[in-house]
């Protein structure tokens, strides 16, 4: 049983998928359990196909595991978790205030009651004077940033981060990891992250938790105790570079 001291309890997740002759079945997670606490920035790992998205698409509510539970911690009424998915999927024929405030819209809350709470966080995103620009005005970075917007701006328990910055060049990447522990240190989000990146989750992260192949257990959990804010220079740090060691060596070993 998973430690219940979390805003987010996972416990021992089982799931299958039909192969396509319909007599056999593919199981992808083995007992998956892990926590992310409040305010904690936690990171998950793993090889291609391990099941990662879909943890995350059980905790987003997109599917059901065939065994196990998750718990959020308080009432299960209602929706718990904002997901953003590694493409940021904004409508090209929409402003980018527009696009930001769709999840607010879907769940009901009246236009300019939504586009308030949106326009009040482009300064903090980055984005002030492209409230009314579309998308492709955008560059890579700046979409990222307003899907995180639509994102964060629903103001849920737990935000879902899927490959955030995959598609991003190098430099552009590592701008916006810098910009995510800016923000993320200043609202304190309670965050899951999936990441292929090793130096993206312990630069960014609280704690990694590890995958195996598929199908999926936790092979590993390891707290990243460095100091924040944490700049560039941390990834040359012995520390770090010590972290990086034994997270290859559990992925590899």
């Amino acid at each position: 049983m998973a430690d219940s001291g979390g805003v987010l309890v996972v416990d021992a997740l089982t799931k299958s998928f039909p192969l396509l002759d319909g007599r056999a079945r593919r199981a992808v997670l083995a007992g998956v359990s892990f926590t992310a606490r409040h305010g904690e920035f936690v990171s998950v790992i793993g090889p291609s196909g391990c099941g990662k998205s879909t943890v995350f698409s059980m905790l987003a509510g997109l599917d059901t595991p065939d065994s196990g539970s998750i718990d959020f911690g308080r009432d299960a009424a209602g929706p718990h978790c904002a997901y953003m998915p590694q493409r940021d999927l904004l409508f090209p024929w929409r402003t980018v205030l527009d696009n930001t405030t769709l999840g607010l819209l879907v769940r009901g809350v009246p236009r300019a009651e939504a586009r308030r709470r949106a326009r009040e966080l482009f300064p903090i995103f980055g984005l002030s004077g492209f409230e009314d620009a579309r998308p492709a005005q955008l560059s890579g970075g700046m979409r990222q940033r307003a899907a995180l917007l639509r994102t964060v701006v629903q103001d849920r328990d737990l935000l879902l981060l899927d490959e955030p910055f995959g598609a991003l060049d190098s430099l552009t990447r590592t701008d916006m990891q810098a910009w995510l522990q800016e923000v993320w240190q200043r609202y304190r989000w309670t965050v899951l992250m999936i990441t292929h990146d090793i130096r993206e989750a312990l630069y960014l992260s609280d704690r990694v938790v590890v995958l195996s192949a598929r199908p999926a257990t936790v092979l590993r959990e390891v707290r990243v105790e460095l100091p924040r804010p944490r700049d560039l220079s941390i990834l040359a740090a012995p520390e770090f570079v010590a972290l990086e060691k034994e997270l290859l060596g559990v992925l590899h070993g």
